[in-house]
C-alpha cells in the first residue's frame, strides 16, 4: 500500500477503510475484516460513530499484525477539555482492544480545543500516540490553532470530493506540513455516479466512476477513506495503484469544483449548535 510522510517523520497509508455510519457491530467487523484482507491497513472510526468496538474485533479477526496497521480514532465534543480527553482516549482504546493509537483526531473544531490538545500533546509525547491532528479544521482556524500549541497537526481530515475539491486549504496544508485527508470522497451524493464528465473518464480508463475519484484524490497526494460494507465494492475501491490519471483528465475533473459544501456547513452557527449539543453514548 502507497503511503504518505507526516510532519513528524510517521508513514500513514495513503488510502484505508471509513466506517462512518455502520452502526451495526456485525457489518462493520466484517468489513474491517474483509478490508484488512483485501489488502487494508488504514482504518478510520470515531468514537461518535459508536462502532469502535465493532473495529477492534474486526481487526483481532483479521490476525494481521498490530504494526503493519494504522488505526485512527476521533474525540468527540461532549469530551472536549484536557481531564476529558484523557478519559476518551482510555475508553476509545479500550473499545478498540489496542494499547496505542496511530493516529488521535480532535473530531469537530468545537469545545475547549486547547485543553484537548494539551492532553493529547501528552499523550503523544508518551508514546500512546503516534501522530496527532484535527478534523472540519478551516484555514483561518487552523492558523490560529499552529501558532498557540508546539505540536503542529500532522493531518486535517475535511469533507474531500469533485464538487468541493479543496485546492486552496489543500496549499495552506502544504505549507505548514500537514496533511490533508479526505472524508466523504463520494460527496454523500449518489447522483455522483451518473456524472457524464466522470463516466466518461471512467469509460476512457474501463474503470469504475468510484475508481477515478479515488485515484484523483491519491494523484493529489490526498489520503482517503472510503466507506463500504460490500466484499466487492471494498475490493474495487482498492484497485486504483494499477494505473494514473492522464493530465488532461485533471484538468476536466478541476470543472466540477463548486467550491462548497454539499454536506455540512461549519460556517452555518444553527448547524454549529446543533452538532455542539450532539451526545452519544460514549
Amino acid at each position: 500500500m502507497q503511503t504518505i510522510k507526516l510532519n513528524n517523520g510517521v508513514e500513514m497509508p495513503i488510502f484505508g477503510l471509513g466506517v462512518f455510519q455502520v452502526p451495526d457491530a456485525a457489518e462493520c467487523e466484517t468489513a474491517v475484516f474483509e478490508a484488512i484482507q483485501a489488502g487494508y491497513r488504514l482504518i478510520d472510526t470515531a468514537a461518535a460513530y459508536q462502532n469502535e468496538e465493532a473495529v477492534g474485533k474486526g481487526i483481532q479477526r483479521s490476525g494481521v499484525p498490530r504494526e503493519e496497521l494504522f488505526i485512527t480514532t476521533k474525540l468527540w465534543i461532549q469530551d472536549a477539555g484536557y481531564e476529558s480527553t484523557k478519559v476518551a482516549f482510555e475508553k476509545s482504546l479500550q473499545r478498540l482492544g489496542l494499547d496505542y493509537l496511530d493516529l488521535y483526531l480532535i473530531h469537530q473544531p468545537y469545545g475547549d480545543l486547547y485543553g484537548s490538545w494539551r492532553a493529547m500533546e501528552e499523550l503523544y509525547k508518551a508514546g500512546r500516540i503516534r501522530a496527532i491532528g484535527v478534523s472540519n479544521f478551516y484555514p483561518d482556524r487552523l492558523m490560529d490553532f499552529i501558532l498557540h500549541h508546539e505540536v503542529v497537526p500532522a493531518v486535517n481530515q475535511i469533507e474531500t470530493h469533485p464538487y468541493w475539491q479543496q485546492e486552496e486549504a489543500q496549499q495552506f496544508l502544504r505549507e505548514h506540513g500537514i496533511v490533508l485527508e479526505s472524508w466523504s470522497p463520494f460527496a454523500q451524493d449518489p447522483t455522483i455516479f451518473d456524472n457524464e464528465l466522470l463516466q466518461s473518464i471512467a469509460a476512457k480508463y474501463q474503470r469504475s466512476v468510484a475508481q477515478i475519484i479515488l485515484r484523483w484524490l491519491t494523484q493529489r497526494g490526498i489520503v482517503v477513506i472510503p466507506k463500504s460494507v460490500k466484499k466487492e465494492r471494498i475490493i474495487e475501491n482498492s484497485q486504483i495503484f494499477d494505473f494514473e490519471l492522464a493530465a488532461e483528465d485533471l484538468a476536466a475533473i478541476k470543472t466540477l469544483d463548486t467550491k462548497k459544501t454539499t454536506i455540512f456547513d461549519h460556517h452555518n452557527p444553527a448547524l454549529v449548535k446543533m452538532i455542539s449539543q450532539a451526545h452519544f453514548n460514549i
